[in-house]
C-alpha cells in the first residue's frame, strides 16, 4: 500500500504534468476573503510577478527543478537552480497539509509543515532536535490564522500566498548570490521561512521557541557542509562572497 507522501509526490507530479497553473481560488475562496479572511491566506494577485504562470510550457524536470519562482532569470532559464528532491517533497506535502488544514492558500505555514512531514531533511531534523513537532505547528496555525469552515474544500492544489512565494524566493536569490552549483535544500527553505518577520510561519517558529539563534545554528551547518564541498582554490572566494553576503548580515555575523 503506497504510503501518503508517495500518493501525495504522484499527484503533484500528475499536476505538473497536466497543467503549469496552480489552481486558481474558487469562487468560494473570494467569497471567504470578502468575509474577512487574513491576508496571510490570501493567493497572491493573479497575473502578478509572483504567479506561478512563469513556469508555462516547461516541462516536469524543469518545474520540480525550481518550484514557483518571481526571480525573472531564473524563470526564462538564464540561471539554473536545482531544488534538492528533500525540498521538493516537502513544498509537496506543503500543498496537502493546507488541503487537510482546509485552508485556500498555501502559505509560510504550509511549507513549515511540509518541511516537518517530509522529515527527513536536515532542517526537519533540526526542528524536532528542538521540540517543533507537527502536532505543535498544526495547533499553532489553527491559532494564529484561526480555523477552516467545516464544510469548506480547498482546491486541489491551493496557491501560495505572497509570504510563501516571497520564502522561495529568498532561498533562490541567497543560492545565486553564493555563485556555486549545488542544490537548494529544506534547509534554505526553513531560513527563508524565519527571514520573514511579518509570515505565520516565522510567528509559529518564535511561539514555538525558535529564535536567531537557532537559525544561526542551522546556517552555520549549512555553510560547514557547503564548504567541505569546495576544493582550496574556490573556498577563498567563496568566503570573501560569505562575509559580505545579506545572509550573513542577516544573521548578524
Amino acid at each position: 500500500m503506497a504510503t501518503a507522501a508517495q500518493a501525495a509526490a504522484a499527484a503533484f507530479l500528475s499536476f505538473l504534468s497536466s497543467s503549469p497553473y496552480h489552481t486558481a481560488p474558487s469562487s468560494t475562496v473570494s467569497f471567504l476573503a470578502a468575509r474577512g479572511l487574513p491576508a496571510s491566506l490570501r493567493a497572491a494577485p493573479a497575473g502578478s510577478p509572483t504567479s506561478a504562470s512563469r513556469c508555462r510550457g516547461r516541462g516536469i524536470a524543469a518545474v520540480v527543478a525550481q518550484l514557483p519562482t518571481a526571480n525573472p532569470e531564473v524563470a526564462s532559464g538564464e540561471k539554473k537552480i536545482r531544488w534538492s528532491s528533500r525540498a521538493v517533497r516537502s513544498f509537496a506535502m506543503a500543498e496537502l497539509e493546507a488541503r487537510k488544514m482546509r485552508y485556500p492558500t498555501t502559505g509560510t505555514e504550509g511549507l513549515l509543515m511540509g518541511i516537518l512531514v517530509e522529515g527527513t531533511s536536515d532542517a526537519a531534523k533540526f526542528l524536532r532536535a528542538n521540540g517543533i513537532t507537527l502536532l505543535k505547528v498544526r495547533e499553532e496555525a489553527a491559532d494564529v490564522l484561526g480555523k477552516s469552515e467545516m464544510f469548506y474544500f480547498s482546491p486541489m492544489h491551493p496557491p501560495l500566498t505572497e509570504a510563501a512565494q516571497r520564502a522561495l524566493d529568498w532561498a533562490v536569490n541567497e543560492k545565486l548570490k553564493s555563485g556555486e552549483d549545488g542544490e537548494v535544500t529544506a534547509n534554505h527553505l526553513l531560513l527563508a521561512i524565519w527571514s520573514d518577520k511579518e509570515s505565520a510561519g516565522h510567528k509559529i517558529l518564535a511561539s514555538l521557541g525558535f529564535d536567531d539563534e537557532k537559525a544561526n545554528l542551522l546556517a552555520k551547518t549549512v555553510m560547514i557542509f557547503f564548504f567541505q564541498e569546495l576544493d582550496a582554490s574556490e573556498s577563498v572566494c567563496t568566503i570573501s562572497w560569505f562575509l559580505t553576503s545579506p545572509l550573513n548580515l542577516f544573521l548578524g555575523w
